[in-house]
């Protein structure tokens, strides 16, 4: 494991592993040193993400690390999510429930999914409803203790993408999106919700992120103009975890 610090507002943590085994063996370790600090009967908050990366991740966690944390302490939450239903292969919690949870035996009191079978913009609302009652708040807002993020190879985190990266300044907690390709719709997260996290973590492997990836942590060209370059926890710590394919192009 390579270990850095980029020039950056809040100096982000910079970790770069050999493979995703090593990067999955971080994460849970980290996961579980700050459970230790929940009191008995505190619920760990973790919002997810969807893509390929998480899905990589949480088949090694069955494999090795299924018996080793407290799982019915974890209450489980989502940053964004498509607009259709649970049983729909393009679903994060659909993909989440497949390679997570059903090998758990987690309760539903143990998850709060976005209902992304229901009309958007009323789901937005009630998901962020549910969320500000379900978190303790910090400076007034709804505080998760880890919100997990992927990096698009666009620049664009959560549901945020260059092309409607206003939202991420919204005054909600979360939005209604839309892929500038697809047309699908999504919803979001906020950067009002996001930056107000205890920790953010990026999780981002393959040599196609890691052009972005150097572009945002080295603040090259117009990093400023990508959603996830944005991310900036104003209390909290932000890490970036990365295989050696996605760090390829950091100067260090």
């Amino acid at each position: 494991m390579t270990e850095f610090t980029a020039s950056y507002k809040m100096e982000p943590k910079i970790k770069i592993f050999k493979d995703l085994e090593e990067l999955t063996g971080y994460l849970m370790s980290r996961i579980q040193r700050q459970m230790l600090n929940k009191s008995s009967g505190q619920y760990y908050s973790i919002a997810l993400s969807g893509g390929s990366t998480p899905k990589a991740i949480f088949k090694i966690i069955i494999e090795k690390y299924r018996t080793k944390i407290d799982w019915s302490r974890i209450a489980f939450f989502w940053g964004d999510e498509r607009c259709v239903a649970p049983s729909d292969s393009e679903s994060n919690y659909h993909m989440t429930y497949q390679n997570l949870f059903r090998h758990l035996n987690l309760q539903e009191l143990n998850f709060c999914r976005i209902n992304g079978e229901d009309e958007p913009e009323g789901e937005a609302i009630r998901y962020a409803e549910r969320v500000d009652f379900m978190l303790p708040h910090f400076n007034g807002i709804p505080q998760f203790d880890l919100i997990i993020l992927g990096l698009g190879e666009d620049g664009h985190t959560a549901s945020i993408f260059p092309e409607n990266i206003s939202l991420f300044y919204s005054d909600k907690l979360f939005e209604t999106s839309q892929h500038p390709v697809t047309g699908q719709k999504r919803i979001t997260a906020t950067g009002k919700l996001i930056n107000n996290a205890k920790e953010v973590c990026f999780l981002a492997t393959g040599i196609s992120k890691a052009e972005k990836v150097a572009q945002i942590l080295e603040k090259s060209d117009d990093w400023d103009t990508l959603p996830a370059s944005l991310v900036n926890p104003a209390q909290g710590k932000l890490v970036w975890l990365l295989d050696k394919a996605a760090g390829a192009e950091l100067l260090m």
